[in-house]
C-alpha cells in the first residue's frame, strides 16, 4: 500500500488527488507547517533528509520529487494508459513528459521569487522585474497552449495537468491571473473534478 506523506498547504495536495484519479488504495500521514516559518517541521525532516512533500512509501521504496512520484504510480497503476499515452506513440509520449516536468522545472521558480518577494516587505526591484516578466512568460505559454480546449494536451485530462493545475493554482494565489480568463476556467475545470474535492477531504484537517 502506498503511504502518501502530506505537507499541509503545498503541492503533494496534488500527489493526494493523483492517487484518488488512479484509484489507488492508500494511507496518507500529513504534517503541518512551523506557523513561524512556514516551513516544514522536524517530524517531516526525520523521514526525508530534505524536509520536503510529497514524498511516497511503497514497501521498501521512498521516493521523493512531485514529476519522479507521478511517474511511478503511472507505472504501476495505469498500464492501460488512462492519464498518459503509450510509450509506443513516441512524440506524443515526448511532449506529455515535456509538460510532466515543465512545471517544476520552468516554472515554480519566478512564482516562488515572486511569493518571498511579497512576504519579505522588501524592495528587491530587479528580482521583482525579473520574476514579473518570467512569470507573464509562462502563464502566456500555458494559455497559449490551452486555446480553446479543455485540458493542456487537449480535450483528455491527463497526468501533466495535475503539475500545471498546480503552477497555475499557485499563480492565482498571488493574484497574477486575473488577465487570463483561460487559465481561471481551466482551474475551475480541474479542481472541480470529483478525484480532486475526495482528495481535498481526506488532505486538509
Amino acid at each position: 500500500m502506498i503511504l502518501l506523506h502530506h505537507l499541509r498547504v503545498g503541492r503533494s495536495m496534488f500527489t493526494v488527488w493523483q492517487l484518488e484519479e488512479l484509484g489507488v488504495i492508500y494511507e496518507i500521514k500529513i504534517y503541518h507547517r512551523d506557523p513561524a516559518t512556514f516551513r516544514a517541521q522536524d517530524d517531516l525532516k526525520a523521514v526525508h533528509p530534505l524536509g520536503k512533500s510529497p514524498v511516497i512509501e511503497d514497501g521498501d521504496l521512498m521516493l521523493a520529487e512531485s514529476s519522479a512520484i507521478t511517474t511511478y504510480l503511472l507505472e504501476k497503476f495505469d498500464s492501460d494508459n488512462r492519464f498518459s499515452p503509450p510509450r509506443s506513440d513516441l512524440q506524443d509520449w515526448a511532449t506529455f513528459t515535456q509538460w510532466l516536468h515543465y512545471p517544476e522545472g520552468s516554472v515554480f521558480m519566478p512564482l516562488l521569487m515572486n511569493m518571498l518577494l511579497t512576504r519579505s516587505g522588501e524592495d528587491h526591484e530587479a528580482l521583482g522585474r525579473f520574476s514579473d516578466k518570467e512569470i507573464e512568460l509562462h502563464l502566456n505559454h500555458i494559455a497559449k497552449q490551452l486555446g480553446d480546449n479543455a485540458f493542456i494536451l487537449g480535450d483528455s485530462f491527463s497526468a501533466a495537468d495535475f503539475g500545471i493545475s498546480y503552477v497555475v493554482s499557485l499563480a492565482r494565489r498571488l493574484g497574477q491571473i486575473d488577465a487570463y480568463p483561460v487559465l481561471n476556467a481551466y482551474l475551475e475545470r480541474n479542481l472541480s473534478r470529483p478525484a480532486y474535492l475526495r482528495a481535498l477531504e481526506k488532505a486538509v484537517e
